[in-house]
């Protein structure tokens, strides 16, 4: 090539796309007389199409992590990220919307209101975030406890279904904004074996089959063996973060 000609452009390389949720260095201290650390320093990058257990003892931090996670609570020092985005010094508005559209909760104890029925239960994020026309609401709801084989109970209250049923309810519930992660705070902790077993394979599925992110604290190992990655905390601590053979 002549000193005179243009070397040829070369194509940047791209980006790495961010995680969907970074933790930086995030510690959450109740104060208090004497004060108690719920987790320290915690370093961590979740993203797209991923299937994390978090796992530890009982008072390890586990639930902690996962509320500050999903912006259910805000860290002492630190900062949580949702795509990128620092969420602590966001309007509480902002906050509630990055919840709304971009997490789905699924808990232990399905929280489902006794007074609403099953369908209206699935309504409820809908409703929150105002996207949808009542008649949506009601086709999107009814399409997604469809597809978990609850398509008979829409009509019926919580208190007409089984454990397992219930917390199947709740999974609808956390997918009716379509969010990409879905937390779940031991969601087969009051089931039996059985139904336990459905609502794993339910979780799997979301990840394998609808390219969700899970992220699911758990008491069970068996269950956190078969997930793709383990997150163990110990007094507040990740001590070990690795990626699992798929099963």
């Amino acid at each position: 090539m002549s000193p005179t000609e243009a070397a040829p452009l070369r194509s940047a390389p791209r980006a790495a796309a961010a995680p969907l949720i970074e933790a930086r260095k995030v510690t959450r201290i109740l104060p208090g007389i004497v004060p108690t650390t719920l987790v320290h320093g915690i370093d961590l990058a979740i993203s797209s199409n991923e299937f994390v257990a978090i796992t530890g003892p009982s008072g390890s931090g586990k639930s902690s992590l996962l509320y500050l996670l999903g912006l259910l609570d805000l860290p002492t020092s630190g900062e949580v990220l949702i795509r990128g985005q620092e969420t602590s010094s966001m309007p509480e508005e902002d906050r509630a919307h990055a919840r709304l559209t971009m997490l789905g909760f699924v808990f232990q104890f399905h929280f489902l209101l006794p007074e609403f029925t099953v369908l209206e239960n699935v309504m409820l994020p809908m409703r929150a975030l105002g996207r949808l026309s009542q008649a949506d609401m009601r086709t999107r709801a009814g399409e997604l406890l469809g597809s978990l084989g609850l398509g008979d109970h829409t009509s019926k209250r919580p208190d007409q279904l089984s454990g397992g049923q219930r917390q199947r309810v709740a999974v609808a519930r956390a997918l009716a904004n379509e969010p990409p992660v879905i937390l779940a705070d031991e969601p087969t902790g009051s089931l039996d074996s059985k139904a336990s077993e459905q609502v794993f394979e339910l979780l799997r599925d979301l990840v394998e089959k609808k390219g969700k992110t899970v992220v699911a604290v758990t008491h069970d190992l068996d269950m956190a063996n078969r997930m793709h990655r383990e997150i163990k905390l110990i007094d507040g601590a990740v001590v070990t973060d690795e990626f699992q053979v798929r099963r």
